[in-house]
């Protein structure tokens, strides 16, 4: 395996990590876009050595076919979720006309509850206490 494609791999899953922490939509998109080439480089790299295509009736080292029939699936199911999460951008943007991804009411009670009855049930030690 070549070292510019682990370099690529690892730039790759760098930016779709940066990307998918992003609070809009659209950049989570991408994120998801950029990471899933990076896992299909990385698979068509370290899947097989380079050979020749299995055809019948032909000798020598023939490559895997596997790991690139994985990476041909890979990416049609890695479309269909990029066209579902821009749809999804695009509808947000439409209803809302932004993309950003806000927090949720529910968790940020959550939050405080848990918060709350931390500070209530820290109780001092028996041994901290003195008579």
């Amino acid at each position: 395996m070549s070292v510019s494609l682990l370099v690529l791999v690892g730039v790759l899953f760098a930016a779709g990590t940066y990307l998918l922490m992003e609070r809009s939509l659209t950049r989570i998109a991408l994120g998801v876009g950029v990471l899933g080439n990076g896992v299909n480089v990385l698979i068509v790299a370290v899947g097989s050595r380079p050979g020749r295509a299995p055809i019948i009736g032909e000798e020598g080292g023939f490559a895997d076919p596997l790991p690139q029939a994985l990476v041909l699936t890979a990416i049609v199911i890695g479309f269909a979720l990029l066209a579902f999460l821009l749809a999804l951008a695009w509808r947000n943007w439409t209803i809302t006309d932004n993309d950003e991804v806000e927090d949720d009411v529910e968790d940020r009670m959550i939050k405080w509850r848990t918060e709350r009855d931390s500070k209530v049930t820290a109780r001092p030690h028996v041994e901290d206490v003195t008579p």
